[in-house]
């Protein structure tokens, strides 16, 4: 077994620790563990060294209940109704960068190149290929990489949040989280540089929309299950959040969007998940 494969599997152990009794292992597991070769995990914060210097992070996102979808937004976000996320899982801190996808894949199909602005114009099968490389070289002992569902993608754009955006309802607001229609002056930029939501991720609202692992139905929240929602039979592919081009309704916590599977665009790119 690679040392890697070790450092994975410990820093999923993170995960599970998370919820145990304050103070239960869960320091010592961390100091232990603080580096596994590949791997760091400290604090609710996972990272990946992909070679060459250059690293991923993400994200702990503890399970719970959230209202998804919005009464008042487009006919296939409603109704808005409650949904559980019931097992942890990890999201990217920032969308996937150029430079992390270059580094695995040694290409750069961008529409807008800099290193550090989001990787796009990649279709989901893509991004597809890009995870299967992550796997690969992280191991899947107990967890995988993927893109993230709906449900998960939303929940995390919310962190809590029960407006039109993880900050309220104040449009005006927007230019302060997210790159889009009123402020992006027609091109991505580097990631990071508007403010996180209140679980420390970037660009949820803006930059470029992200695929997501989910076949779209317009019709889905009328039958969504309650738990872990997933749909696996369809079409087209979902992608969610706003992006350069979008006007700030288009940028809603709610917003839904969907396009053929073969399709690439300036616009979309994506972000990775991790679960158990």
């Amino acid at each position: 077994m690679r040392a890697v494969h070790r450092g994975f599997a410990s820093a999923v152990a993170i995960v599970a620790l998370a919820f145990a009794p304050e103070g239960m292992n869960a320091r010592a597991a961390e100091k232990e563990m603080a580096h596994q070769e590949g791997v760091q995990a400290r604090g609710g914060l996972m990272r990946l060294e992909l070679g060459g210097g250059v690293t991923m992070e993400l994200v702990l996102i503890r399970p719970g209940s959230f209202i998804m979808g919005d009464d008042q937004g487009g006919d296939d976000e409603r109704p808005a109704h409650k949904v559980t996320i019931t097992k942890p899982f990890y999201l990217g801190k920032y969308e996937v960068t150029q430079r992390q996808w270059k580094s695995l894949m040694g290409n750069n199909p961008s529409a807008f190149p800099g290193p550090k602005n989001p990787l796009e114009n990649v279709s989901p099968a893509d991004c597809q290929t890009f995870i299967k490389k992550l796997n690969e070289k992280f191991g899947d002992r107990g967890a995988k990489f993927s893109l993230p569902t709906e449900a998960q993608w939303e929940y995390a754009c919310r962190a809590g949040s029960t407006g039109k955006y993880c900050f309220g309802n104040d449009e005006r607001r927007l230019g302060e989280y997210a790159w889009f229609a009123g402020n992006s002056q027609g091109e991505t930029h580097p990631v990071g540089e508007k403010k996180p939501n209140a679980w420390g991720l970037y660009d949820m609202h803006g930059n470029v929309a992200e695929w997501c692992d989910e076949h779209y139905d317009k019709d889905d929240y009328k039958a969504a299950a309650a738990k872990d929602p997933h749909r696996v039979v369809g079409y087209f592919l979902s992608s969610r959040g706003g992006h350069w081009y979008d006007r700030a309704s288009e940028c809603r916590s709610a917003y839904r969007d969907f396009q053929e599977p073969g399709h690439h665009f300036e616009l979309i790119g994506f972000r990775v998940a991790c679960g158990q």
